[in-house]
């Protein structure tokens, strides 16, 4: 495998909790392989409270967390983008900005804990869910032998990530 580093996009509408944990997952998990970004079609302005509190607990880092729209990554003087995955099913069906380097992309829709009502924990235990799935499947996609599969296949590895139906190497 080379030394080259793959740059990553997750997206979402609000880039406020599932798009910045993936970033953030990804970015530790990656282990110096990928460097992840994040990013929103309507983004928020802010990254949800809990999200934070659920990175720091976990010792992630999270001065990289900003709330930002994806325009910033379709710009010239952008970092070219391997890979765009959308994980939340409102991005995944809206027109993205073409992206310089024709990326490989794929949907990995998660529930929208931003979205959950009730009790305090309940609401930290739908953040924890999602972080464990966002997880798993950046698991699987950091263990693809991307320098011995072809375009074709790794697309078809990616798609099946999002399905919850990975293939074996």
């Amino acid at each position: 495998m080379s030394d080259r580093v793959f740059n990553v996009l997750f997206l979402c509408t609000g880039n406020s909790a599932r798009s910045i944990l993936a970033e953030a997952i990804l970015n530790r998990e990656g282990m110096g392989r990928f460097k992840a970004f994040s990013a929103g079609s309507q983004p928020k302005g802010e990254v949800h409270p809990q999200a934070l509190a659920l990175l720091e607990k976990l010792n992630h880092g999270t001065g990289f967390a900003r709330s930002k729209n994806w325009e910033e990554f379709a710009q010239p003087d952008a970092p070219v983008m391997d890979f765009v995955f959308t994980v939340c099913d409102n991005a995944a069906g809206e027109a993205c900005p073409v992206w310089p380097g024709q990326p490989l992309t794929a949907h990995w829709g998660v529930p929208d804990p931003a979205a959950v009502e009730g009790l305090p924990s309940e609401i930290a235990l739908a953040f924890a869910d999602t972080y464990r799935m966002l997880a798993n499947r950046i698991s699987i996609f950091t263990s693809l032998p991307l320098a011995s599969l072809d375009r074709m296949t790794l697309q078809s590895r990616l798609t099946d990530i999002g399905r919850d139906l990975p293939r074996a190497g």
